[in-house]
């Protein structure tokens, strides 16, 4: 009994955190919507946001991959070294995944960086 109730938790689980983070996101931008609504019905100045650039997206997104790849990496070599089992570096290995995609990220910042100058 005690199997078939924690593989329904995870199931349950599994499929009810992203459910309810994509409607929590629903929630507060239809809130922002809506105070910004009434903000302009009742006369205020809105400062918009600025939309930030390709360049700054992929900057941000390189920053992120990578060093949550070197955190990762970090967290299983200081466990390899903690508990002495050196094949616990394989699992290491796979936070080189996220930084090459953040090292990538990087280079398609600097190379539209670069397209847009010329």
């Amino acid at each position: 009994m005690g199997g078939d109730v924690i593989g329904l938790v995870a199931v349950i689980l599994s499929l009810g955190i992203p459910i309810a983070g994509m409607y929590t996101y629903y929630r507060v931008r239809k809130l922002r919507s809506e105070e910004r609504l009434a903000a302009i019905a009742r006369g205020v100045d809105i400062p918009m946001e600025p939309e930030v650039s390709q360049v700054g997206r992929s900057r941000r997104w390189g920053i992120l991959c990578i060093s949550g790849a070197v955190g990762y990496i970090a967290t299983f070599g200081v466990i390899a070294r903690v508990e002495s089992e050196p094949d616990t570096w394989a699992a290491a290995a796979f936070g080189l995944i996220p930084l090459a995609v953040g090292i990538g990220y990087l280079v398609d910042a600097y190379l539209h960086k670069h397209e847009t100058a010329s």
